[in-house]
């Protein structure tokens, strides 16, 4: 029989619920004076007792440690059995306990654009609305093979200032393209994503093409399955232009070609993890994308680099073949530059698919039949939208009213469930020691193997709590703009639209949130795009003509 290695020691008494973040330190000096013969001893225990918060005698001492070494068996059957990423646990989280999905997937439409014409100039052709596009594709007045060609050769030209980009779809794109000219041409018109190109972040599985998780472990790893996302819109007739870059594992912007840059400033990082997409649909390379988000990896980039971010209902969109990270956190959302755009692209890829046991179908209607007047907006007292938001607002014609939110405990709530669920998300490399090219994730994973089942269940718990707060909150209102709220709402799966509200005294965008009901994605955008349609702050564009200075100047250096 071959004994456990340390490392094993501490596996198993996470198991059983005697261990924390710190038990390693607790336990460390015993361990390292001599590998137990006879697996976990009583004296081990003891040593862990004061970290697992309880006191124990000397038999229940002998009991635990029995009950320890024989689950070391059991985990070492585990670690043998080949689960990688993509085989998610058999429990999974509902924003809306008991409330049973009806009324099928709704309906979407591009609204009605009267004398659509193409732009004179490429640059304002490769900046125009996802609606603009389809009006154009559609009436045949822009191909799109034509468009395609456009921002395959803006992708080539700016990605080496802005980096980006993991890999260009080039050859799939021109064949895509093609067969939706064909398409048009023979009156078999999709919809509005027809024939658009559009980047995928690279989290999101294409076959034939790599599928890097942005990083360096893994800028090799190719995935013969193709993501639901993916799937979907390859149905409603868009092109796929590129695969955009994210932080190693969807953190931050560094990824294994360097830190993805902000339009805006290309001296500065376009914020994570979504990178990639934030930078190249502000940069009018593609004319949508999809990000992903678990804790702020939409919102920020959108942020940054001042674009149109909806992270759905957790649950409206499928994460079957996109990276997981945090299976009861993880969310896939479009990146635009407006919010009727995230519409037609939300309407595209929600819903169940079977793959996805958290996905499903609520009906998502647009245009959205929504009067303005009739809509309560609530906001947070020095949190909460500007004077000149505010105006905006009741210009439009909604009430606006004071709320709270609960604050005081989502912070530790969700670091707690990122770290353990990470942690198991990529056990099997934390178990061959892998630390290189993984960016800042290493830590994290060791970290959440030392948190307890009975304290990560204890956090779940809570959660449940803080969603009966947050549905307590918001009760009164219909949706609610600003709040600081990026712990809560992705710990309880509300809806929330990022857009740029202007720009602070540096020349950066700034951005803001409305947040809605579960499921109430309609209402949600509906506001966007009339605050969106009031003031024009989406139609601003970063100045390119830097960005290509920016590249030569790098050069140089």
């Amino acid at each position: 029989m071959s004994f456990p290695s340390r490392r094993e020691l501490f596996a198993a008494a996470t198991a059983v619920g005697v261990g924390t973040a710190t038990f390693h330190r607790a336990v460390a000096a015993t361990a390292a004076a001599a590998q137990p013969k006879g697996g976990v001893t009583a004296e081990m225990v003891q040593g862990a007792e004061w970290v697992a918060g309880v006191t124990l005698t000397d038999d229940e001492r002998k009991s635990v440690a029995a009950a320890l070494t024989r689950t070391l068996q059991q985990v070492a059957a585990l670690n043998k059995l080949d689960l990688g990423n993509a085989v998610p646990p058999a429990v999974h989280f509902e924003p809306a306990p008991g409330e049973a999905p009806s009324g099928g997937r709704g309906k979407v439409a591009a609204a009605p654009i009267k004398g659509a014409k193409k732009p004179a100039s490429d640059d304002d052709l490769a900046f125009s609305s996802l609606h603009q596009l389809a009006e154009l594709v559609r009436t045949r007045q822009v191909s799109s093979s034509e468009l395609t060609k456009l921002y395959l050769a803006r992708l080539k030209k700016y990605d080496p200032a802005l980096l980006c980009v993991v890999s260009l779809t080039e050859e799939l794109a021109l064949k895509q393209a093609e067969a939706a000219d064909k398409d048009i041409a023979a009156g078999q018109y999709r919809g509005p994503l027809h024939g658009i190109p559009w980047a995928a972040k690279d989290l999101i599985s294409y076959p034939g093409y790599k599928t890097t998780w942005g990083a360096g472990h893994f800028k090799e790893q190719t995935l013969d399955g193709k993501a639901t996302v993916a799937a979907r819109l390859d149905a409603a007739g868009a092109v796929l232009a590129c695969k955009t870059t994210l932080g190693a594992l969807a953190m931050g912007d560094v990824w294994f070609g360097g830190m993805t840059r902000n339009p805006w400033n290309v001296k500065q990082g376009s914020s994570g993890s979504s990178a990639g997409t934030a930078s190249s649909v502000a940069a009018g390379l593609v004319a949508f994308g999809l990000g992903s988000e678990t804790l702020g990896s939409i919102v920020s980039p959108s942020t940054r680099c001042g674009v149109t971010g909806l992270r759905p209902t957790f649950g409206r969109v499928s994460r079957h073949g996109c990276m997981a990270l945090c299976w009861s956190l993880d969310k896939i959302g479009p990146m635009c530059r407006s919010a009727a755009d995230c519409a037609l692209v939300f309407g595209a890829i929600h819903g169940a698919d079977g793959r996805d046991a958290t996905a499903r179908d609520r009906p998502f209607n647009w245009p959205a039949d929504v009067k303005l007047k009739d809509l309560t907006v609530g906001y947070v007292e020095g949190r909460g939208p500007s004077e000149e938001d505010r105006k905006v607002l009741t210009d439009l014609g909604v009430k606006l009213v004071p709320i709270e939110l609960p604050q005081a405990s989502a912070n530790r709530i969700v670091s707690m469930i990122l770290d353990v669920e990470a942690a198991a998300a990529f056990d099997d490399i934390t178990r061959a020691d892998v630390k290189e090219g993984l960016g800042f994730w290493p830590a994290t994973f060791r970290r959440g193997r030392f948190v307890s089942a009975v304290d990560y269940l204890k956090a779940q718990r809570a959660r449940t709590l803080l969603m009966r707060e947050m549905a307590k909150a918001t009760e009164k209102v219909d949706l609610y703009v600003g709040g600081n709220d990026l712990a809560i709402t992705n710990l309880t799966g509300h809806p929330t639209v990022c857009l740029p509200n202007g720009f602070n005294k540096t020349g950066a965008p700034t951005s803001l949130t409305f947040t809605g009901h579960l499921f109430g994605e309609s209402t949600l955008l509906a506001v966007a795009k009339a605050y969106q349609d009031a003031t024009g702050h989406h139609l601003k564009r970063p100045p390119q003509e830097t960005w290509v200075v920016e590249k030569k100047a790098d050069k140089k250096e």
